[in-house]
């Protein structure tokens, strides 16, 4: 697919992103300064151009000081950790780079509490809470080391169970449950899954520690699932498994989730529909895993039409069964409170879905390298200086208070 298809399929989806989150702060595309708010008048203008004089005239508040940064190993995650750490490096830190210190979710929160990093840009709320939960040799709790800080995509995950589309069509399937209860679609779908002949639904899930992949056997077990089982590996290659298998109209499952460039190659309504389930988690971790309380993904729906769900409703409403996750940073108390003008910074920030999956889509295209995405950061920075310099003042503000 060519990049002009991959974005006008990206478009598409995010029209739905929008719709099924309900809209928000970061659900506004901010692509270029004329798009940012504009003074209402020279005198507001004149105060805006001093106040900038100010801030360059003032000492940077993170001269002298060294922040340790980590980033998740999900590529879709990548530049949001550039722009971070290039705003933060504006206020004069010296940031190092997040690339050296790429974590999963069950590594990387217990790092940040024992003060082995500083913060990261890259939780995915509520799932990752369970998380905060593990108890510390002196009896506190990862929680009571970090903190969740700012809105940085509110909303901004949505998530949920794609099906390849002629098998879905072909079979009547709506819900993943039919898959498991109905022995006609199960062996049709096991013949040609990525363990074919063993009686059960193998479907493509999460890399291992995620946080996802506890979720799904969650919903395996919530849902009484005895047929179906996840296939746990790094997620780029079950990706273009699936993908293989979507455009070749063979039986596949994935869990995926926006914003990404996933979504330009398994297309809901062309490829692949989005498939509900019958039963959303609650918090009554009915997989006995430790934090599973933090699996609830009620209520679980979003507004799909039924072009891309086929079980939605006359409404629009489809069961996924996944909440849209708020993405955030989480930091090191310690570091937010040594350093006001870099916590304010982290509070201000809000980043816009649809920007943050076009990048995704160019690092797809091939601008993949750590100095490619850190260039789209820096592209994306300057195309909205004057929102990015009002952060900044107000971080240093914050640093005299």
């Amino acid at each position: 697919m060519s990049k002009f298809h991959k974005l006008l399929a990206l478009l598409a989806v995010l029209a739905l992103v929008a719709a099924a989150c309900g809209g928000g702060a970061s659900d506004t595309t901010v692509g270029s300064t004329d798009e940012t708010a504009a003074p209402t008048d020279s005198g507001t203008t004149d105060t805006t151009m001093e106040d900038m004089d100010d801030m360059d005239d003032m000492a940077l508040p993170g001269e002298g000081v060294e922040v340790t940064m980590a980033r998740a190993d999900w590529s879709t995650g990548y530049f949001q950790a550039a722009v971070y750490r290039q705003l933060m490096q504006e206020l004069g830190y010296t940031v190092s780079d997040p690339s050296e210190l790429e974590l999963g979710p069950s590594l990387a929160y217990l790092a940040m509490a024992q003060g082995d990093f500083d913060f990261w840009v890259n939780s995915w709320y509520p799932g990752h809470a369970s998380w905060l939960a593990p108890e510390l040799p002196d009896g506190t709790t990862v929680g009571d080391h970090v903190t969740i800080v700012g809105e940085e995509m509110m909303a901004g995950g949505l998530q949920g169970y794609l099906i390849t589309k002629d098998f879905a069509d072909e079979y009547g399937i709506t819900h993943l449950d039919q898959i498991n209860d109905d022995p006609e679609i199960l062996a049709a779908f096991d013949a040609g899954d990525p363990v074919p002949g063993n009686g059960i639904a193998d479907i493509y899930g999460c890399q291992e520690s995620w946080t996802c992949d506890n979720i799904i056997l969650s919903q395996i077990a919530m849902s009484g699932w005895e047929n179906v089982q996840e296939v746990i590996a790094g997620y780029d290659a079950m990706i273009a498994e699936a993908t293989a298998k979507a455009d070749a109209g063979e039986p596949m499952v994935i869990y995926t989730w926006t914003p990404s460039a996933y979504i330009t190659k398994l297309i809901p309504g062309q490829n692949v529909y989005w498939l509900a389930v019958n039963e959303i988690v609650d918090d009554s971790n009915p997989s006995g895993q430790d934090g599973g309380e933090s699996h609830d993904q009620r209520p679980g729906v979003a507004n799909i039409g039924a072009d891309q769900c086929p079980a939605a409703a006359a409404d629009g409403i489809c069961q996924l069964g996944w909440i849209a996750a708020d993405i955030q940073v989480t930091a090191n108390n310690d570091f937010l409170a040594a350093n006001p003008a870099a916590a304010k910074l982290l509070e201000l920030v809000k980043l816009p879905i649809i920007e943050v999956s076009l990048a995704n889509v160019e690092q797809d295209a091939g601008r993949d390298t750590n100095e490619d995405i850190a260039a789209l950061a820096s592209e994306w920075i300057e195309r909205n200086r004057e929102l990015v310099d009002g952060w900044l003042h107000e971080a240093m503000a914050s640093a005299g208070s």
